[in-house]
């Protein structure tokens, strides 16, 4: 990755100044690499990696007015990288990407090195609850009375679903960011494995924020000028017993609340992908399939259609984010109740992250799933210096949410938000 970064933590309109960027660079520049058949198939062939918070809604809706409380964690982000290793699961192949421009032998060199080390180290090896503090849960009865506040709005017009969330969260009395960051990512993506996983490292002033996330939905994804959104909507625990387990998984499919609420959403979903895609292109290319992944099922359908000629990146995550399965139905009303009722800025959780090529074509998630490791930097100690006498000095949270309709049963809403997070609590329950 080089130098080249674009950070927004203001009120500054990032993807209009991404569009922009995006756009110069295209029409001053060559090819990112040669059309061999091998970089054709490559997902990523140089461009950008890219982090939105789940604020950076506000700027897309200038209206919209959200909660922004985490000063270490930006609003927007992108940095363009250059050169990158690709791991192909399927082939079990590793390949090196580099533009034009570059010493292709040294870029490479440098980046096998890197992960020699990693490889090398013992990082990975470490238990978590050799470092962290006893978890703290958001209050089950505030969870229970938001329930029925939603309940309260949908009944008088505002909404019709709302999906809301709890906090979990830990600190830590040592700092060894890196290593507690890599421990977290192995064990995670053990404990939960998911189709878009990643991991984000951001340091600003010395002071660092590590996204570690295990996703398993697709935000949005663009190739050869097709726009692709995967919504899940809808879900059942896991359990132990084939049998039971089976029951669930037929349970959650045949549920008229479960089918109701999924097509509300991939209606949703259809009339965004219909602010960038030519009329009557977007169509429903799969609907209501299950998916099983460690812990919970979940009904997943696919919406595709053919984006408008010269349409930008900027266009196209304008349209679509946040996910409307992570706010609910309509997106800026439950987006507003979702700030009164939570309290809380979401900051990575629900936002996304992924990559965005030079051609436009680009694969972003939704961060569920996903913890947020971050340094208490000194300003913090000073103004609680009660609460922190034990000085801890890096804290752990992610948050899990439940979509809310009419006839939501409070205490299965609060079931739900734990079955979603049983992948990240078995994480911080794993030991060597």
């Amino acid at each position: 990755c080089s130098n080249e970064k674009l950070n927004i933590n203001s009120d500054d309109l990032f993807l209009d100044a991404f569009d922009q960027l995006f756009l110069s660079e295209n029409s001053h520049t060559s090819a990112v690499i040669n059309s061999s058949s091998a970089a054709h198939e490559l997902p990523f062939t140089g461009g950008w990696f890219v982090f939105f918070a789940y604020e950076l809604a506000q700027q897309i809706e200038p209206g919209l007015k959200l909660i922004c409380e985490n000063q270490l964690l930006p609003v927007a982000y992108a940095a363009r990288v250059k050169q990158a290793l690709i791991f192909d699961h399927k082939q079990d192949k590793l390949f090196f990407l580099s533009e034009a421009g570059i010493d292709h032998a040294s870029a490479c060199h440098s980046l096998l090195h890197d992960v020699q080390l990693i490889s090398e180290s013992d990082i990975v090896k470490k238990s978590v609850p050799d470092w962290m503090s006893a978890l703290e849960e958001d209050d089950d009865l505030t969870f229970l009375s938001s329930v029925q506040r939603v309940r309260d709005y949908i009944i008088e017009g505002d909404v019709f679903q709302v999906n809301l969330s709890r906090q979990w969260k830990t600190f830590s009395k040592n700092k060894n960011h890196v290593d507690h960051a890599c421990s977290l990512a192995q064990i995670l993506n053990h404990e939960n494995p998911a189709p878009f996983s990643g991991l984000a490292s951001f340091d600003f002033d010395g002071s660092r924020s590590t996204i570690i996330s295990s996703s398993p939905e697709r935000l949005l994804k663009v190739k050869d000028n097709k726009l692709e959104s995967r919504p899940i909507a809808g879900t059942r625990p896991r359990s132990k017993s084939h049998i039971e387990d089976m029951r669930l998984l037929d349970e959650l499919h045949a549920h008229p609340k479960e089918q109701a609420e999924h097509i509300m959403l991939i209606d949703l979903i259809r009339n965004d992908l219909g602010r960038v895609c030519i009329p009557g292109s977007v169509v429903v290319d799969e609907l209501m399939s299950n998916e099983t992944y460690a812990h919970v099922h979940h009904i997943v359908s696919n919406v595709i259609g053919k984006l408008y000629a010269d349409t930008t990146p900027g266009d196209v995550i304008k349209a679509i984010f946040p996910g409307g399965t992570i706010t609910g139905c309509p997106k800026v009303r439950c987006m507003e109740i979702i700030a009164e009722l939570e309290q809380q800025s979401r900051g990575a959780y629900t936002g996304s992250m992924g990559y965005i090529n030079r051609d436009g074509s680009m694969d972003l998630n939704i961060l569920i799933r996903t913890m947020l490791l971050e340094d208490i930097n000194e300003e913090l100690h000073k103004q609680t210096s009660e609460q922190f006498e034990q000085r801890y000095i890096e804290k752990l949270s992610f948050r899990a949410g439940s979509g809310l309709v009419f006839d939501s049963i409070a205490k299965k809403e609060l079931q739900e938000t734990r079955a979603k997070a049983k992948g990240l609590l078995r994480t911080l329950q794993s030991t060597d």
